[in-house]
């Protein structure tokens, strides 16, 4: 993952663990002052939250501790796409232009113009260079584009 990435999963770990899993907690506690657990709809709704936030602190602990964070400024792909860079393409049939940066799958965003490294588009423009071209398999159909250019960071 990208070093912007693991930013923001630290950042959504300390949240959870400094404002979501107190907040269950005294929602919990709450609940409990409800009377009978069997028939508190607060009851069930908290623990069932609590077991979600819990589920995801260990999710982003364990893919915090086993991931690989890459700076992409400090990559030195000699021209060629890897995962980190930014690539401009254009689209040979409707001459569109975009760009979109290459990054892990918990990071992709499309509406920020960065897609996963396992996805089609990447994995067609993985390896090649600026002035190559790469085609996609897409459910609309196969898609042909131009790289334009390849950024670092």
């Amino acid at each position: 993952m990208t070093v912007e990435g693991a930013s923001r999963l630290k950042a959504e770990l300390q949240r959870l663990k400094t404002t979501e899993r107190p907040a269950i907690i005294r929602a919990l506690a709450d609940a409990r002052g409800h009377g009978d657990l069997s028939e508190n709809a607060d009851y069930d709704a908290a623990k069932e939250r609590q077991g979600f936030i819990e589920g995801r602190i260990k999710e982003i602990e364990n893919k915090l501790a086993h991931a690989h964070v890459i700076d992409p400024k400090t990559i030195h792909g000699d021209g060629r796409v890897v995962f980190g860079a930014t690539v401009e393409i254009e689209d040979a049939d409707s001459g569109e232009r975009t760009s979109y940066q290459i990054v892990g799958d918990d990071e992709a965003d499309i509406r920020m113009n960065k897609i996963s490294v396992s996805s089609p588009t990447a994995r067609a423009l993985i390896g090649k260079h600026a002035g190559d071209e790469a085609e996609v398999q897409t459910p609309g159909g196969v898609r042909n584009y131009e790289i334009l250019a390849v950024h670092y960071g």
